[in-house]
């Protein structure tokens, strides 16, 4: 498998919910003792590990700590695989960002939609912040169209597999939801640097049948989408 090194100064992601911040992420506790803090600090607050997540998803050597850590470790301590992706059975955790700020609008506008159908949802409204940050890491080439069919994942989930367990950090790929952009898709919290910059924060609206239009928060206009 090729791997290539790929380097972007700034990234785009736009995530539904952000974890609030965890102490042992933020601080400069050693990663390697983070076991043996959480174990601590959860006789005396139960809840502790649901917070922190499964940590035993992210070696030692690949976490990161410091300001803004909470957000990074997260998406990959709090997986699931009723929440899978492309490249993820929702067994590990992907860190999903675009080279642009319309890659990450499409792909969650898109993840937002499939949502609110599969639930039913009436008219409503949902709040979304963007992150950006610089990104890097040794990765495998996603372009093939039997990865990017727009609603099958299997291909792209047993290739992330594939990349992940031979040593890369991720796939680069065009945006299915928004081809004259990149994806990138990383599996370790090390290809993210902090601090992770807290941007735009957005609302996105569903008429009942598509996302229809979303607004910035700070602005009183309405953003026709798509």
């Amino acid at each position: 498998m090729r791997l290539r090194r790929v380097r972007w100064r700034v990234s785009h992601r736009i995530i539904r919910t952000i974890y609030p911040p965890i102490d042992i992420f933020e601080d400069i506790a050693d990663p390697a003792d983070w076991e043996l803090l959480v174990a601590a600090e959860a006789k005396l607050n139960p809840r502790i590990r649901d917070q922190v997540g499964n940590l035993a998803l992210v070696p030692v050597a690949r976490r990161v700590a410091g300001p803004t850590a909470s957000i990074v470790m997260g998406a990959f301590t709090h997986v699931s695989r009723d929440r899978p992706g492309r490249f993820s059975d929702g067994s590990y955790g992907v860190w999903s960002c675009g080279d642009r700020f319309e890659v990450a609008l499409a792909e969650t506008a898109h993840h937002f939609e499939r949502f609110m159908r599969a639930t039913n949802e009436p008219a409503g409204e949902a709040d979304y912040r963007e992150l950006v940050a610089a990104v890097q890491g040794r990765v495998a080439d996603g372009a093939d169209p039997a990865l990017l069919a727009p609603d099958d994942w299997r291909p792209g989930q047993a290739f992330g597999k594939q990349v992940r367990e031979g040593g890369g950090d991720g796939v680069l790929y065009p945006s299915v939801r928004y081809p004259a952009g990149k994806a990138l898709a990383l599996f370790w919290p090390d290809c993210i640097t902090l601090p992770v910059t807290q941007a735009r924060q957005f609302r996105y609206s569903w008429d009942g049948a598509r996302m229809h239009r979303y607004l910035v928060h700070g602005t009183r206009e309405w953003v026709a989408y798509p």
